[in-house]
């Protein structure tokens, strides 16, 4: 089933003295239970795609469907934790600001947080977690909502080298476990490889598809696993090509 389609979407930006195509004729879908990231050049519009996907912004051409009445969390680069609120009232933020934070929601923010090991910590404040703590906090907070499509917009980009390495198996494997359709936003080729179902390359602006890959290492449980898949350079070097303007 497709949770998200892009049809054929273009979006202009306009001021008094010109105008700016970041997307053009963006054609794409996300299925259900699907890991998908978009990649592509620096500037290409790969954050505008995010928001029209979540109605921040209107295609000025095209269609952006959402399968029903599906809900949508959003992930943010980096994790704009409330530093005066604990993690416990940082993960219920997202259900007061919509009016849903009934007993039968508190205690699905709960369960989430006791199942991903931060119930020992939610009368603690972000200063007081490193940060993958945070990110996890940061996410659980998103799921809270209970969205049926989770965009990710480069959320492991504040964090150093290896806490990224482990984050990035944390976040996947929530992910994974509540069942969540994934899309994600990143710069990172190597990231996309290792967390994704499928990966979509765009071109520089005005962003369209490029190429679709597959990296085809479900197999592997661990996306940290899959970096030492054995073609796993070989899937860096085509997309890096694609990325260049090799499309063979």
């Amino acid at each position: 089933m497709k949770v998200l389609e892009m049809k054929d979407v273009g979006k202009v930006f306009y001021t008094k003295t010109q105008e700016t195509q970041a997307v053009s004729h963006l054609s794409f879908d996300v299925n259900d239970g699907e890991f998908v990231s978009i990649i592509g050049p620096s500037g290409c519009g790969k954050t505008t795609v995010l928001s029209l996907v979540c109605k921040l912004l209107a295609p000025t051409s095209g269609q952006v469907v959402l399968n029903g009445n599906s809900r949508v969390g959003y992930m943010l680069q980096r994790d704009h934790l409330f530093e005066w609120r604990t993690i416990e009232k940082n993960v219920q933020l997202g259900l007061e600001i919509m009016h849903k934070l009934t007993p039968e929601n508190k205690e699905y923010a709960n369960g989430l947080l006791k199942k991903y090991g931060l119930w020992e910590f939610r009368k603690h404040y972000p200063s007081e977690l490193s940060g993958g703590m945070r990110q996890r906090t940061a996410l659980i907070r998103t799921l809270a909502t209970n969205p049926d499509l989770l965009l990710l917009d480069e959320p492991f980009s504040a964090l150093d080298f290896q806490t990224r390495l482990t984050v990035c198996d944390d976040v996947y494997d929530i992910i994974k476990k509540e069942k969540k359709t994934a899309l994600l936003v990143t710069h990172d080729i190597s990231e996309a490889i290792s967390l994704s179902d499928r990966i979509i390359v765009l071109s520089a602006r005005p962003a369209t598809v490029v190429a679709v890959h597959e990296p085809h290492l479900s197999d592997i449980p661990s996306p940290l696993k899959r970096r030492e898949s054995s073609d796993f350079a070989k899937q860096f070097e085509l997309l890096h090509g694609y990325l260049h303007g090799d499309k063979s």
